[in-house]
């Protein structure tokens, strides 16, 4: 009988991450980045 997962590789295993950041980290970011650009444009002179 041939193997189900002939063929698949993982490639997460394959090559190791050189920065490694979490979820938490990158939601906090972009947050950021959109109240800071909301402050911009409302103190924006008109």
């Amino acid at each position: 009988m041939p193997m189900t997962t002939a063929g698949l590789v993982r490639y997460f295993d394959d090559s190791p991450e050189k920065v490694k950041l979490k979820p938490e980290y990158i939601v906090g970011v972009v947050v950021g980045i959109i109240i800071l650009e909301l402050l911009l444009y409302i103190m924006a002179p008109l």
